[in-house]
This record gives structure tokens, C-alpha cells and sequence, in this order.
């Protein structure tokens, strides 16, 4: 996992809402506290908290959030990584997911530190390496696309 304690960039929840479409429910970064465009790398925090949504009907008595909202949740952090690197108004849509892997149950109260490494960019898109940290332990890993539309293609 990136060292987190030297930040060059912060994206409040304000500023990812500016370049992402998502909203509440679905909008899962609470912020970017790392954004580096020379080293192709971004770090977002999702705070995961009971009061969720898909905590009432995920395994209730004992609640896990949803594998694919943590991937969800990478895509969106990949997704400003994308965005920022096209340096383009065109949104990061969700391509491909690739050797995704489920490694540690993620509860209620947990931190997400989600971090995206560019592994390619063009003008038509991007593909990250993407990592789901929770206390320094390695909960999800995958490799993502993704396709750059207009939001009027949308």
C-alpha cells in the first residue's frame, strides 16, 4: 500500500462530486487524499458506516458490505484517475473488470483506502491496478477498465 501521510492533492466530497455522476447511495468515495499524475497513482477513503443502505438486507445479522460495491467503490476512485489524467470533460465509464479478488470481509465502522495505479490511459479510456486496504490489511484487488463517453452519450 502507497504511504498515505504525504498528500499533494485533496478532493473533498464536494470535488468528486464535480467529476463523478454518481449520488447518494451510490456515490462511495467520501475523498481523495492522494493524487499524483507523474507516479499514475490516486488514494480515496470510503468510510464504511451501519447506517448503509445494503447493510439492512446483506447479511443482516452479521453485515458485509457487498463485494461489488467495494469494487464499485474502486472504480470510482480509478474513475477520477482517468478523469484527471485525460485532462477532458468526457466521464469514466466502467469497462471490464479483471482478476478480482475477495480477500477480507469489510464491516460496518471499517475504513476503505482505495488506491488506483494507472496501468494505461488514452483518449478513449484507461486501466488501473486497484487495491482495497483496511488497516494496512489487503481487502480486494482487481484490475479495471475503462471507456471515456460524453456525458451526452449517457
Amino acid at each position: 500500500m502507497a504511504n498515505v501521510s504525504s498528500h499533494s492533492s485533496v478532493f473533498d466530497i464536494k470535488k468528486i462530486a464535480k467529476i463523478l455522476p454518481h449520488r447518494y447511495p451510490f456515490l462511495l468515495v467520501d475523498r481523495i487524499i492522494k493524487l499524483d499524475l507523474e507516479e499514475n497513482l490516486i488514494i480515496g477513503i470510503k468510510n464504511v458506516t451501519s447506517n448503509e443502505q445494503f447493510f439492512q438486507g446483506h447479511f443482516p445479522e452479521a453485515p458485509i458490505m457487498p463485494g461489488v460495491l467495494i469494487l464499485e467503490a474502486l472504480a470510482q476512485t480509478g474513475g477520477i484517475l482517468v478523469h484527471q489524467k485525460s485532462q477532458t470533460a468526457k466521464i469514466a465509464l466502467l469497462l471490464s473488470v479483471k482478476y478480482a479478488k475477495f480477500r477480507k470481509p469489510v464491516v460496518p465502522g471499517d475504513v476503505l483506502t482505495l488506491e488506483a495505479i494507472g496501468l494505461h490511459f488514452s483518449s478513449k479510456g484507461g486501466k488501473i491496478q486497484a487495491k482495497a486496504h483496511v488497516d494496512g490489511q489487503l481487502a480486494v484487488e482487481a484490475e479495471i477498465g475503462f471507456a471515456l463517453v460524453e456525458k451526452e452519450q449517457l
